[in-house]
């Protein structure tokens, strides 16, 4: 079975080709509106598969007033947790049957806004934005176009739409009360240049658990370098403390390479343990212990309350993930 020699195959190729008509084959591609008996459909996505035929999402769009696009604004798309959370909703959303258009913020307010403004431009049927920190609620702007949005991982202070956190208060409690299972009553805490967002969220959780025990609280960028530079001058100057919580597994990477380079054994002289629990963070030397983020149940959550209004379950909790570099034993 051919279609016209050069020419994109038709709704009406698939027609004549499983011999219905093309309101049938329409009905097929587009779940409805009226059902279709089971052997009819496989005959059409039969005819459908053998003619590569693949709906027009442009005029699918005029017909139906949606584009069947969500646009997702990430935080920083070169971070391996907002990589990690964006293949979540991707999935995600594609078993919704959306497509998901990705921008890439780059922890800046007026690029999100600029991405808002694109994505909103293109007619997205809704917005999921892992915020950066501070600038404009975009996501009420987009409510206000008409357009469903929520937040996941960080909102604005003053946002007013739908979002799913992170899990951050417990996130921090288990790596503490952790670490003190190995000895250790003075923990430091890495965050980062501010305490704007789920970081700062993390830092006063820290604090509080950590009263009275006069523990460092040491900053740095979100970015490996910058912790690894942090914890040679550290070590150089012998302040680096024997106990040690970053907020972010960026951090603690660069913390663990800043360490090597420095000649101080992990976890005999410092134990470490990150927050993020991303897919990197097993394969670090020595492995990390981190606080394992739901990143698949957020994921699921901010499309449910993109798409329904509602969250299907109740918020998750990060999972502590016991490696070497807290001191425990290899499993």
């Amino acid at each position: 079975m051919t279609n016209r020699e050069g020419k994109a195959p038709t709704l009406r190729d698939v027609a004549r080709a499983a011999g219905t008509s093309t309101a049938v084959v329409s009905y097929v591609m587009n779940n409805g509106p009226r059902p279709v008996a089971a052997e009819t459909r496989e005959r059409v996505l039969a005819a459908a598969a053998e003619l590569d035929y693949r709906p027009n999402r442009i005029a699918r769009a005029l017909r139906s007033r949606t584009t069947g696009v969500v646009g997702l604004i990430l935080a920083d798309a070169s971070n391996p947790y907002f990589g990690a959370l964006a293949h979540h909703i991707e999935q995600t959303l594609d078993k919704h049957g959306k497509l998901t258009l990705i921008g890439n913020a780059g922890y800046s307010p007026d690029r999100q806004k600029h991405l808002a403004d694109k994505f909103l431009a293109a007619q997205v049927d809704g917005l999921i934005i892992v915020s950066a920190d501070g600038g404009a609620d975009v996501a009420t702007h987009a409510e206000r176009a008409g357009v469903p949005a929520v937040y996941v991982h960080n909102q604005p202070e003053d946002g007013q739409v739908p979002a799913v956190p992170a899990d951050n208060e417990a996130a921090v409690q288990k790596a503490v009360a952790h670490l003190r299972s190995h000895g250790h009553t003075r923990i430091a805490f890495l965050a980062g240049p501010h305490d704007a967002g789920p970081v700062g969220r993390r830092r006063a959780v820290w604090e509080t658990a950590s009263a009275h025990a006069d523990a460092p609280l040491l900053r740095c960028e979100y970015a490996r370098a910058a912790a690894a530079a942090l914890t040679r001058r550290l070590i150089s100057e012998d302040a680096m403390p024997a106990a040690l919580i970053t907020a972010t597994d960026e951090q603690a990477i660069g913390v663990l390479a800043g360490a090597r380079a420095s000649g101080l054994p992990v976890p005999d002289r410092l134990a470490v343990i990150s927050l993020d629990g991303t897919p990197d963070s097993a394969y670090t030397a020595p492995a990390l212990t981190a606080t394992e983020q739901p990143l698949h149940t957020m994921a699921q959550q901010a499309v449910a309350l993109l798409l329904n209004g509602s969250s299907p379950q109740p918020s998750a909790h990060a999972s502590l993930v016991l490696r070497q570099s807290c001191g425990c034993p290899p499993a």
